[in-house]
């Protein structure tokens, strides 16, 4: 019944409860129901939203801004000596016009994944400085956000070489993120208006550090790798403040993985490719859910009840649009 696949989906991708406990689980209530049916369940239940999931990833290359970022898992690989190989869970957020959360699972972390989710994507793409995004951005049709956060956090571990100089600069970053706090609900274009007011002396300060510091911090001390990496990104760094829609950081992409690492230290590995790719089409709409204030077990029951029944009407099935049916 589509309300115990729903069960079922939220448990592992939203509670993080592993198959093998929500076995036990049932058991002591009297239900017999193995770890291996309920991955065939998991697997039917994503092939039936796969609409949805396709759906959302189709409105998330529309937006003007995405955020991207992605976290390692492990996967059951027979022919590896270990039984195990690193892939990849990725994650794209569109913006305000499309706010989805899309999961997307590679089994490696090679520059083709992403490159192929963003293919049809002209817009600013918000993402830490992997290497694997540079061919996306040579091509122009895509232009490259970094993430303050990333920056600030190499300058913060690096306070065990020189914490004078880190502090300095970390005292900084810390004004440009106060001023963020300040104009989080503004319109876009007062807070361009802002950073351009504000945010930009600021900024001055922080290219004047590097630059000093580039000629007295040894390259290849922590503080020295600091400075490479602002100034490396030094362009995407600062395009946020010419622009209201861009964020200073990366972190909602940073939070929406967060739950997929909850769920890694309870489920501990992937399956199979398809245990992966089952995995980030339920994990997608339940993570939309969380982010639309939807209940994500009420929604996938009744959508579930109603693409069997062979709605097709997608539109009003996505979490922002969805309403309960009436009886």
């Amino acid at each position: 019944a589509p309300s115990m696949l729903a069960y079922v989906a939220t448990s592992k991708l939203a509670d993080h409860l592993p198959l093998n406990r929500l076995e036990g689980i049932f058991k002591r209530d009297g239900a017999i129901i193995s770890r291996s049916t309920m991955c065939d369940w998991m697997a039917k239940t994503a092939d039936c939203l796969e609409p949805l999931y396709a759906e959302m990833k189709r409105r998330i290359l529309l937006s003007n801004v995405i955020w991207t970022d992605d976290t390692p898992v492990k996967m059951q690989d027979r022919s590896d000596e270990r039984n195990m190989r690193n892939a990849r869970v990725w994650v794209y957020i569109g913006d305000s016009s499309n706010f989805y959360t899309v999961f997307d699972f590679t089994e490696s972390r090679k520059r083709d994944g992403p490159v192929k989710f963003l293919d049809d994507f002209e817009g600013f793409l918000q993402a830490d400085a992997f290497s694997g995004y540079d061919c996306i951005y040579a091509g122009g049709k895509v232009l490259e956000v970094a993430c303050w956060a990333h920056a600030r956090r190499k300058f913060f571990d690096a306070q065990g070489s020189n914490s004078t100089a880190c502090e300095e600069v970390l005292d900084l970053i810390w004004k440009l993120f106060e001023l963020e706090r300040k104009i989080v609900d503004s319109s876009p274009e007062q807070r361009v208006e802002k950073r351009q007011a504000e945010a930009r002396p600021v900024l001055a300060s922080i290219k004047a550090f590097l630059d000093k510091q580039k000629l007295i911090a040894l390259p290849k001390s922590a503080l020295g790798k600091a400075v490479s990496y602002a100034l490396n990104n030094w362009g995407a760094l600062n395009i946020y403040t010419d622009h209201g829609a861009l964020t200073i950081d990366n972190n909602q992409s940073e939070r929406a993985l967060r739950s997929m690492a909850v769920g890694r230290k309870n489920w501990l590995f992937m399956g199979s490719p398809r245990g992966g790719r089952t995995n980030a089409i339920i994990a997608s709409l339940i993570a939309t859910c969380k982010a639309q204030d939807v209940h994500p077990r009420l929604y996938l029951e009744d959508v579930l009840t109603r693409l069997a029944r062979g709605e097709t009407d997608f539109e009003n099935l996505m979490p922002d649009r969805w309403r309960p049916q009436t009886t």
